[in-house]
């Protein structure tokens, strides 16, 4: 599948929807007199912009660009990301991650039920040895075989500490040293 090369006025163009969508339910909530909700949402949105910048701050950028135009670029599954710690962190291979992680990404939305709520979180923390990634997902998967196989792939030279899958779940664990 050939990935969408982004144009600044595209970009611009999403952002700004995604935030007049925020805006609106905003708004919505105001005039309901729904206060409690509208302060949740500003605080969801708070800490949603706080991610973005930690990631951003990784010096990866592939890697976050994959990871912020996800959700533009596919309806498969919904990606949120949480970056634990914002600190500079070691030398990656920004290409070699970038590259596993949209393969995984493309072997998991072939292999899970589409038009169905499926989601994934990852959680990126930094720790002195590297960087880890947790993977969190929750759908149907309907051909866990082709995950597995991508998995137990180590011509990446990334390493999948733990894996567990059922038909409605999928966690792994990923460890990336610094360069």
């Amino acid at each position: 599948m050939m990935k969408k090369e982004w144009n600044t006025v595209e970009v611009l163009r999403h952002v700004r929807h995604d935030w007049l969508n925020k805006l609106q339910l905003i708004k919505g909530n105001i005039d309901l007199n729904k206060i409690d909700r509208v302060k949740e949402i500003i605080g969801e949105i708070v800490i949603e912009a706080q991610h973005e910048t930690k990631l951003s701050n990784l010096n990866l950028p592939h890697f976050t660009t994959l990871l912020l135009l996800h959700n533009w670029e596919t309806e498969s599954f919904k990606l949120e990301f949480e970056v634990i710690d914002d600190h500079k962190c070691g030398k990656l291979n920004d290409e070699e991650l970038t590259t596993w992680t949209s393969e995984f990404f493309t072997v998991l939305n072939e292999s899970m039920k589409s038009y169905y709520d499926n989601h994934l979180i990852l959680t990126i923390e930094q720790q002195q040895e590297g960087l880890r990634f947790f993977f969190d997902f929750c759908g149907i998967i309907e051909n866990r075989e082709s995950i597995e196989t991508f998995l137990h792939n180590t011509s990446f030279g990334i390493n999948v500490k733990q894996v567990d899958m059922n038909e409605r779940e999928l966690t792994l664990e990923v460890m990336i040293p610094y360069k």
